[in-house]
């Protein structure tokens, strides 16, 4: 079905200019991007119309410079004067800056590039250009990357001591229908501006005792880098924290310059006629170790307008959500909103001077709406078929198409749930309702525990069970122990580490809340779901795949595999990244993944164990590598080998298109090829991004015929015009119902294509991926194999770093140090019986 559809990228027209790149240095040298902006605006004001040759500049806060013709010199050094805000306001600093010639960027190749006539994007023209659009907002917003914030736009609290500031993303972009200025609303965590003691009272409550090691070093932690403004001089004076004391500010003691040995706390009493309410705070220390200079918590004020750059905890993700979600209608209002504040068309360093000129109306684009995939279930459910409506369906008169059999089960309890066995009695009662075939019977009773006891619990349950089958004379293992979890988060990590590192169990753990509840159909239903795919069954086909009628799929053996890498949270700079990757073993149906995992260096995005070899006494070189244990596991699974790759790789950024594809192929290539000789399958690479800026709207909020339940475009809408690269394929795909805010669709960017996929081929064959999901009946976002990936990845981070329960921003434990991040420390296996399964839903 062909419908229309709004973008929020703005198409900007060029005119033709003559494009200057200067080198700039500034001395002594200045970190921060702001006060550079400043000296060189102050630069501007000074020298424009003298040495300048009024000539505008655009400064991208570094090291470069631009205008839109040549300066009247090749090099020139000048003077900036600026009051210094350290001190007192009639104090200035002198700054030397020196502009030197660099080069000249060509509009010609950029032209070139956009009507498809040359392949490579002439990256440095662009960034000339996106650099004239952020001059304006970069001087008046805080600069987050390539987003701009500011309590203008909207502010809020958070909780612990953080505010919100709304604001916007502004990124220019290469793309079918010429260069297009793509903006979004956005809002980040910013440090509330109050006292360091009132920071520290939203964690620690009696503020009369020192506080305890854990408290500090948290603290500290928090608050390093942050820059705060000292209260009791006649002037303002700022300094940025680099720690804090180890010991109260009332029993802090350092020299005077007269060689009198005093106080933190009588210094100030003495100097400034001030008495400490919190003697027993630490002092802040800012400046050197070398030379350290303390000052009491409850002077300092946190500077406003400083971004948060450590990990959120969950209540504080909510609250940021809530602030920035927006449907449809009211999103796109904002934007244009935004467009009109900034007044892109008005400035004139944007329309005189470099010839710019943004169009303000949204992009509308024709798109289509594709049609969703039949379902299919068993044969003995009263539904067999359904088709799902707007991306959604249920499982009410249906049976898993290849419903397990577990036999041998059973269920722990850590929580205060007072009746665990009713509860799995309903669970096994749903279970079996949809078509699984449950013992009734748990191998041992099920009992309570208390959940300091979670290790010694789960060691001797896998013992009595195993004892049990024994003695039973039966063969096989425990195949599932469902766990409702302990009313306090926090043990979940610690428990799947256990289970599936060290005891070989698959797992299912359940909600304390919802283990409560009586009856709770859809919770259960949900469940069993999961349990299914995790004991070795299969919860529903596609039926264009049962009828081997999916082109590029059913025709010849195919491999779909999904890869991603999760990299450690935000502040905490030495974990291992992980990388994991699944593969589809169950061609044609394509719904079972077999999960790998892999540790590598921090912050590396290439997979490094995608192929490996080492060298052995006895065998010589040993092959292997998460592709080629995959590729073995399909052979044993299908009995075929298979004759086409499809690579799903998700959390690539742009930057990263060609060394990821470069070097991941190779290894595919290289683990194929250590299989057979000359077996090498047609391999197509596609890249998929969820962390863009697009949003997609309906052209008519009010017709509800092309809109879902939350006033979001439909499931199944794809866009591959105006807004796509100019030469490359890709696409846009909103394969879900939107819940709450704007869909965000899916962005798919094929780097390598040897299979020589139609777009309609890929479109569709993605969008019918999405309705295989196993968690849920609903079609995702992303495709599931990249779903699966993101979903190993995140567990196997559990094996080397439990949980920190309340995602604080506490240092996880598993940590290297810097200096041997080179030695990666493996993670701990996966017991072969729990890696068969979809051990990770």
């Amino acid at each position: 079905m062909r419908c229309v559809v709004k973008a929020n990228h703005f198409l900007v027209d060029i005119a033709d200019r003559d494009l200057n790149h200067y080198d700039v240095t500034i001395t002594p040298e200045v970190l921060s991007k702001k006060v550079c902006r400043v000296i060189m605006n102050k630069l501007a004001s000074d020298y424009t119309q003298t040495h300048l040759g009024n000539r505008m500049l655009a400064y991208d806060g570094g090291k470069s410079v631009y205008t839109a013709g040549e300066l009247p010199f090749k090099s020139m050094d000048f003077v900036v004067k600026l009051a210094d805000d350290k001190g007192s306001s009639r104090r200035e600093r002198e700054y030397k800056v020196s502009i030197k010639f660099a080069t000249k960027h060509s509009l010609y190749h950029l032209q070139q590039f956009l009507q498809s006539r040359q392949l490579d994007a002439p990256q440095e023209t662009i960034q000339v250009l996106d650099v004239v659009l952020r001059t304006n907002p970069s001087s008046l917003y805080q600069v987050v990357g390539r987003s701009f914030f500011s309590s203008q736009f909207g502010e809020g609290q958070l909780s612990d001591g953080l505010d919100y500031w709304k604001g916007f993303y502004q990124s220019l972009r290469p793309c079918q229908m010429g260069l297009s200025l793509n903006i979004d609303v956005s809002a980040r965590a910013f440090y509330e501006p109050i006292l360091v003691s009132e920071y520290v009272k939203k964690f620690v409550r009696d503020l009369s005792r020192p506080l305890t090691d854990q408290d500090r070093i948290k603290i500290k932690r928090d608050l390093r880098g942050v820059k705060v403004e000292f209260n009791h001089l006649s002037y303002t004076r700022r300094y940025k924290i680099s720690g804090l004391s180890s010991q109260p500010a009332h029993q802090l003691i350092f020299e005077l310059d007269g060689g009198e040995k005093i106080s933190v706390g009588q210094y100030f009493r003495q100097k400034y006629n001030i008495v400490l309410q919190y003697p027993m705070l630490p002092a802040i220390q800012s400046g050197s170790d070398a030379r350290p200079v303390y000052v009491p918590m409850e002077v300092c004020t946190i500077v406003k307008g400083q971004r948060y750059t450590r990990k959120l905890n969950e209540r504080q993700v909510t609250q940021l959500l809530r602030a920035a979600c927006k449907r449809p209608p009211e999103r796109e209002k904002i934007i244009e909103q935004i467009i009109e504040k900034n007044e892109y068309n008005k400035k004139e360093l944007v329309k005189t001077e470099f010839g710019m000129q943004l169009r303000t109306a949204l992009t509308q684009i024709d798109a289509r709406v594709l049609p969703p995939p039949r379902i299919k279930y068993h044969e003995s459910g009263r539904e067999s078929l359904v088709d799902p409506r707007v991306g959604v369906w249920n499982m009410i008169n249906k049976k898993m198409v290849d419903a397990a059999r577990v036999e041998f089960w059973a269920c722990v309890n850590f929580s205060r749930c007072k009746d665990p066995d009713r509860f799995c009695g309903e669970l096994l009662e749903m279970c079996c309702s949809k078509g699984m075939d449950f013992n009734p019977s748990p191998l041992v009773p099920i009992h309570s525990f208390h959940p300091s006891k979670i290790e010694k619990t789960l060691i001797d349950i896998h013992k009595d069970c195993t004892a049990r089958i024994s003695s039973m004379k039966k063969s096989g293992n425990l195949q599932l122990l469902i766990i409702i979890l302990p009313d306090v988060s926090g043990s979940y990590g610690k428990i799947k580490r256990i289970c599936e590192t060290e005891l070989g169990i698959v797992s299912q753990c359940c909600q304390p809340r919802q283990a409560a509840k009586y009856n709770n159909k859809q919770y259960l239903e949900n469940v069993s779901l999961k349990i299914n795919v995790k004991v070795g069954g299969r919860n529903c086909f596609l039926e264009l795949a049962v009828q081997r009628n999916i082109p590029y799929l059913t025709d010849r053996p195919t491999i779909i595999f999904g890869a991603d890498v999760t990299h450690p949270s935000p502040g905490e700079d030495t974990s291992s990244s992980i990388a994991a990757v699944v593969a589809s073993m169950d061609w044609p149906h394509v719904t079972k993944y077999r999960g790998l995992v892999s540790a590598q260096q921090h912050r590396e995005e290439i997979i490094q164990g995608l192929y490996k070899t080492h060298q052995d006494p006895q065998r010589g070189t040993v092959h292997g590598g998460m592709i080629r244990e995959l590729l073995i596991e399909f052979r044993k699974s299908t009995g075929r080998k298979p004759e086409r790759i499809i690579f799903y790789r998700d959390g690539v950024s742009e930057g990263q298109f060609c060394q990821v594809l470069l070097e991941e192929m190779d290894a595919i290539r290289k683990a194929c090829n250590s299989l057979e000789a000359n077996y090498l399958p047609p391999v197509t690479f596609v890249v998929v991004q969820k962390r863009h800026h697009t949003r997609l709207f309906p052209a008519n909020h009010d017709d509800r015929r092309m809109t879902d339940k939350s006033g979001n475009i439909l499931p199944g809408t794809v866009v591959d015009t105006k807004i796509c690269h100019p030469t490359e394929f890709d696409f846009y795909l909103c394969s879900h119902a939107g819940i709450q805010g704007t869909s965000r669709p899916a962005h798919y960017h094929v780097l390598y294509d040897e299979n020589a996929f139609t777009a309609d081929a890929l479109q569709n064959l993605t969008n019918c991926l999405c309705y295989t999901y196993a968690r849920c009946t609903k079609s995702v976002s992303i495709v599931p194999p990249a779903y699966y990936a993101h979903l190993a990845a995140f567990r196997a981070r559990y094996y080397v770093e439990d949980e920190v329960s309340d995602g604080s921003s506490g240092m996880a434990g598993g940590r290297a140090t810097r200096e041997n991040t080179a030695n990666v420390r493996p993670l701990p296996a996966i017991k072969d019986n729990v890696k068969a399964v979809m051990f990770y839903c």
